[in-house]
């Protein structure tokens, strides 16, 4: 069961790549539960696939010399789903399908990835902590910074922001 939830249904086996592959894989499932939930239900995943994430990632590693092993993927979904809230909220606001916001959404991907390989700042602070804290807090700093820069941009498309 924990090494399901740590590759995200496996999709930290998929190589090249595997953190490219989780974030991908997170979006759909993001949409679904966008769909049957609302921007609140995000939420919720957000903080269940942090809270379990950890718990998977610590049994997975458990003995082991590498903390955070490729095919552990679960932190990039967390990381995702954060980049993605203001795409799931401006569309809750504004009353649109969500997937209308298709910038929206490959801004989110490309940001996040952007920040979860380049690790600035806090994120590679947050990275060189071992343990399965330090797995899941780098994603979830690198979808903070993520969801900024996709409300920025956001902003800026509708000239809040000029």
């Amino acid at each position: 069961m924990t090494h399901l939830i740590a590759t995200f249904f496996y999709a930290g086996h998929l190589r090249p790549a595997p953190g490219t592959w989780g974030s991908l894989a997170a979006l759909p499932a993001a949409w679904v539960i966008y769909v049957l939930t609302g921007p609140w239900g995000l939420v919720v995943g957000i903080l269940a696939s942090y809270f379990i994430g950890v718990w998977a990632t610590a049994e997975e590693t458990r003995g082991k010399d590498d903390h955070d092993p490729s095919e552990i993927v679960i932190d990039e979904v967390c990381g995702q789903w954060i980049a993605l809230l203001p795409v799931m909220f401006g569309a809750a606001r504004m009353g649109a399908d969500v997937l209308a916001l298709w910038p929206g959404w490959i801004a989110a991907f490309l940001l996040f990835r952007l920040f979860d390989i380049t690790k600035w700042g806090p994120i590679g602070w947050a990275d060189r902590k071992h343990g399965p804290t330090g797995v899941m807090l780098d994603d979830v700093i690198a979808g903070i910074f993520a969801a900024i820069g996709v409300a920025v941009l956001a902003g800026i498309a509708h000239g809040v922001l000029m």
